[in-house]
């Protein structure tokens, strides 16, 4: 099996500081498999070229499956495709021979490896399972310019027609250690198999290597069943971390967290995490001990809120049933003791309609949820959570449209997230929340989360409505 990569950035040789290999001598690494040789093809001031070579011992193999599983032999053990094509030994030996590489580190050149640079990588032989077209859809929306050559089954013998076997090229200007991720994610996917059985830090090593990308891809979820080998368990568990909001909700409906497309936006200033440090600071502040988290979503919150002695009774509501099921799972509602379980409960439920099971708590959280509501549908919610839930305290929390020109990739005017109905200035923001307090006899005030920006504020603004 054979891998090359390839840059005309110059000088092309910072390739070998890179990958921490000299372009000068040839290297070989024992792997669990086999051999993995490195060396370089073509190494000058304007082109350079790393291959990364795989000698699979599959007799070895074999043998050393038997002594772990005690399975008899079978001539497919011996004669089969994994000597020659990328799978995942690929993955394994990328982990092995360039780790630093994959984690986008580099001794010498730091500022280099984080640097899009020119690069072609180029698989001799790459199984694709869904054929060109999925091939395709896997790696053109990362930008990728895909050369795709698919092999016959016998060149000798026409009529049998074409294999799944193709050998491809993937041409982008990215990070180095980008590129990597993607293959090492990737390929195994496209392959549709794997060599070693598929645990729970299967899970982890995904969205490791997927951060940054796996969460926006149109292909997540085919991506992330086939990393994990279809264990439906597994991979319920990994998009339950890697998702926010699976399910669309119905258009009258308020989703409850942001998605994708949002998380990728705030994830260099942590806001996620930020905004609940925030809310639960307001919550102690006022004392609180029963809380309502209005549009629950899959249970962050929650979860933080459980770990508090201090709050004795804890409800999330959401209207997407899909979402209570994964706070369900995160939470191990089932598995809970006694006493904590009786802490905490979950609703399927609307926050547009008179709930009475909202009434009787100390506060309610309202956290990203508003600009989800078409807003002649705000007077619905105001008057639910308001007038006739009425809790001593309510924390809520929304996007600073303002902050938005400090998000790179986000388009001039564009909201964060897909279905986002509005997005409030400050001065927007304010002037609601005030209203709201008036009519309906609460005092209010108003807290930046996030690292407040002189110009245009904080990335999100928080208000704690109190009676």
């Amino acid at each position: 099996m054979l891998l090359t990569l390839s840059t005309t950035h110059s000088p092309a040789t910072d390739l070998g500081y890179l990958l921490h290999k000299s372009p000068h001598k040839p290297q070989s690494f024992d792997v669990s498999f086999g051999l993995a040789h490195v060396f370089y093809p073509e190494a000058t001031e304007q082109r350079c070229t790393a291959a990364l070579l795989l000698e699979v011992d599959p007799v070895a193999l074999v043998r050393d499956r038997q002594k772990s599983s005690g399975e008899g032999r079978s001539l497919e053990q011996y004669v089969n495709d994994r000597p020659y094509v990328a799978s995942s030994f690929l993955s394994v030996a990328l982990s092995r021979v360039f780790g630093a590489a994959l984690s986008g580190r580099s001794r010498e050149r730091p500022e280099l490896a984080a640097r899009p640079l020119p690069l072609t990588a180029r698989l001799s032989v790459l199984p694709c399972r869904g054929g060109e077209v999925f091939l395709r859809r896997l790696f053109e929306p990362l930008g990728y310019t895909v050369t795709a050559t698919r092999h016959a089954l016998d060149a000798t013998v026409p009529e049998w027609g074409d294999s799944r076997y193709f050998t491809v090229t993937l041409d982008a200007t990215l990070p180095l250690g980008e590129l990597l991720s993607h293959l090492y994610v990737l390929v195994p996917v496209l392959d549709d198999d794997k060599h070693y059985w598929v645990m729970e830090d299967e899970i982890d090593k995904l969205l490791r290597h997927g951060e940054g990308w796996l969460a926006s891809h149109p292909e997540r979820e085919v991506i992330t069943r086939r990393y994990l080998r279809h264990q439906r368990s597994l991979a319920r568990e990994a998009m339950a971390r890697l998702s926010e909001g699976d399910e669309a909700p119905e258009p009258e409906d308020a989703p409850s967290a942001p998605d994708d497309g949002e998380v990728m936006l705030e994830r260099k200033v942590s806001l996620d995490e930020q905004r609940r440090e925030a809310v639960l600071s307001a919550l102690v502040e006022h004392g609180a001990t029963s809380v309502v988290d209005v549009g629950c979503g899959e249970g962050k919150l929650l979860r933080t809120l459980l770990q508090e002695r201090r709050f004795t009774r804890i409800t999330g509501m959401d209207v997407s049933v899909r979402a209570l099921e994964i706070a369900s799972e995160r939470l191990k509602l089932e598995r809970l003791p006694d006493l904590q379980r009786q802490r905490i409960q979950l609703l399927h439920g609307s926050l547009l309609y008179r709930d009475a099971r909202l009434t009787g708590y100390d506060a309610a959280t309202v956290v990203e949820v508003v600009e989800h509501l078409d807003p002649p549908r705000l007077a619905a919610f105001e008057r639910v959570l308001f007038e006739w839930a009425r809790p001593g305290v309510v924390v809520l929390t929304t996007p600073n449209a303002e902050y938005n020109v400090r998000f790179e990739g986000l388009a001039s005017g564009g909201f964060r997230h897909k279905d986002h109905r509005f997005e409030w200035t400050r001065a927007q923001f304010e002037s609601w929340a005030r209203g709201r307090a008036e009519r309906f006899g609460y005092g209010v005030r108003f807290v930046p989360v996030g690292a407040v920006d002189a110009e245009v504020g904080s990335p999100t603004q928080m208000a704690v409505f109190s009676r």
